[in-house]
Parts: structure tokens; sequence; C-alpha cells
């Protein structure tokens, strides 16, 4: 009998059964753990690797490879992972995620394959809920007005976020038309009991807020100093390439900036790089990363008036920590479907 018989069957779980086992709420203590364990240097987590081939040969996105190692104090068992997913901008116009792929899980004992799973949902989940987390450690506590700044797929999830992060409002929407953000309005308002507003512009949106969210592929600034009040929360969510920027300069030189990991932001953050390029800022400004706020080496925000800005780019780690965690509860729940490779 071939060694590959005593191989565990392979859990496969799709976008509908990962957004039935780990609600976004839930996955902000996931993210917080994470983060919590990479502070503690208890995680291996090279940076991705991008592919991105000419468009002279016809390719309309690019390749990312991103792997990661979580250590037995990372989670409740060791493990290797790495999400290989496609970013393809044009995605939105045909109603699909930008974000494609799947997330492999391998055991940290033998290496074995445990689990392929939906990367699209995945990342929306995770990177929702860092949002939350950067939200939950950094605005005000009294915030209650949220701008979401587009309206795509990652405004979901981002919206169940910042409702789990801090008792909203009133929420204000923008988007690149009012119909597109009236759209998320209407289909998104029934779930909760706050208000939300399209938007005509984003200067409208952002201008009386606590809490601002961009989740746009723009390659160009959509938010300006002047626009941002005292005491606001900024996160940059959508920018995760050197060549996409949502912030002006003047913005990112105002703001206390945190990031999920300063490496990643020096080498790939368009923001940080444009406002670097322009001398108005340098790696002594990136206050503090996300899992120094967790285990609470870092305070945070100064003072009440502050404007702080997260800078999230999104790492391995985070989806092969939320994929651990899908896999456990999907063991303890007997869900997926099992496959022999």
């Amino acid at each position: 009998m071939s060694t590959s018989a005593f191989s565990p069957p392979v859990l496969l779980l799709d976008a509908t059964q990962i957004a039935a086992l780990m609600p976004v709420a839930d996955a902000v203590s996931v993210m917080s753990d994470m983060f919590g364990a990479l502070a503690r240097e208890q995680i291996h987590l090279p940076l991705r690797q991008i592919i991105r081939p000419p468009e002279a040969l016809g390719a309309k996105g690019l390749l990312g490879m991103m792997p990661a190692f979580l250590g037995s104090g990372a989670g409740a068992m060791p493990v290797y992972g790495a999400k290989v997913g496609t970013f393809f901008p044009g995605n939105s116009t045909l109603g699909k995620d930008p974000h494609q792929g799947c997330v492999l899980l391998m055991s940290g004992e033998t290496g074995e394959l445990l689990a392929v799973m939906n990367a699209a949902e995945i990342t929306g989940i995770r990177t929702a809920a860092v949002t939350g987390l950067a939200t939950r450690l950094l605005a005000r506590h009294d915030a209650s007005r949220l701008a979401l700044v587009g309206a795509g797929h990652q405004a979901h999830w981002h919206l169940a976020a910042l409702a789990a992060a801090r008792p909203l409002q009133h929420v204000r929407v923008a988007s690149r038309s009012l119909a597109t953000a009236q759209a998320f309005v209407d289909k998104e308002q029934p779930n909760y009991a706050f208000r939300l507003e399209a938007a005509p512009s984003v200067e409208a949106a952002v201008c009386d807020a606590d809490i601002v969210v961009t989740v746009t592929n723009s390659t160009d600034p959509v938010l300006r100093a002047e626009w941002i009040a005292p005491g606001t929360h900024v996160n940059l969510v959508g920018s995760s390439t050197p060549r996409h920027r949502e912030a002006d300069t003047m913005l990112m030189a105002r703001a206390q900036l945190f990031v999920d990991r300063r490496e990643s932001t020096v080498n790939e953050s368009g923001d940080y790089l444009a406002a670097a390029a322009e001398g108005r800022i340098g790696p002594e400004d990136l206050l503090a990363e996300l899992g120094e706020l967790v285990i609470r080496t870092h305070s945070g925000r100064t003072d009440a008036e502050a404007v702080t800005l997260f800078k999230s780019l999104g790492m391995g780690a985070q989806d092969v920590a939320l994929a651990a965690a899908l896999y456990q509860r999907a063991q303890a729940a007997n869900t997926g479907t099992r496959a022999s490779l």
C-alpha cells in the first residue's frame, strides 16, 4: 500500500461554506491573535511575490504568492500555508470579485496538505476583520459616523466589520457613480438599524465622518487632507501595490501612521512610497505595527484630536491564520467536502 493512502483527506471549503463558518465579527479575534503572534515573533512571514506579466502578452491581471508559517505559539497547531491568488481589476465590471485563487493549508508536523479554500472569500473576510481590529484599537471610542469610499466587493465585508467595531449611527457611501453607491445602500440597508446614505462625492461622504474606510482600485488619491476632520480615524485598504494610492501626500504627512507590517509598507505601499518620494515621510513616521498595539507595546492614538491612519496591505499570515481557524471549525462541525488526492 502506498504511503499516500495514510494521508488525511483534504478539506475543501467554498465561499458559501467559509461565510457560514466565519462571520466577519468572529474573524476580528482571529486576526487579533495572529497580529499578537506576529509581534511576538511566532510567525515566519516572507514578503509576497508578485508575478506581473507585460500587457503585451495579453495579461489582464497579476498573480501573488503569499506564504507563511505559523508556529505552535500562534495557534492550536503549527501550520504552513500560502495564498495563491490573482488580482484582476477588470473583474468589478463583470460582477466578479477582483481577488481570486485559493488558500492552501499544510500540517506543520508532517507537511501533508490539509485544506484548499476559496481565496476570494477568505481575503474579503480577513481584510475587513483587520480593518475592524485597527478601528477598534485606533478610532475614538465615541466614533459613530462612517464614510465608506468604494462600493465593490470589499465594501460588504467592511460594513459588517465596522459595525462590529463601533456603535455606528450613520454611514455615508461614495463610489465612482451615485447610482452605484445607492445600489449598495439599497442592498445593505435591510441588514442594519443605523442609516445608510449614498453620497454624491467622496468629499461629501468624509466631511464629518469619525471613521473613513477606502476600498477602491484607484491609482490616484481619492482622499485629500483638507477633507478630514480632527479626530478622524482613516483606514486605507484598497491600495495594495506600489502603483495604487488612495490618500494624498498631505494626509500621509499629517496623520499618525500605523501599518500591518513595516517591511511590507516600505516595499509595497503606493501611499507610503509616493509621500516618501516627495520627502514628506520616512520609515520613522510609521509609529507602530498593528501587532504592537495588540500586545500593548505601543499605546496608539495620542489624543482625541489626532488623525490616525492605518495602512492595510494584507499578508499571507492573515490568510493562513483564518484558514487554520476555518479548518478547526469545519472539523468540529463536520462541514465541508473531503477528498483524497
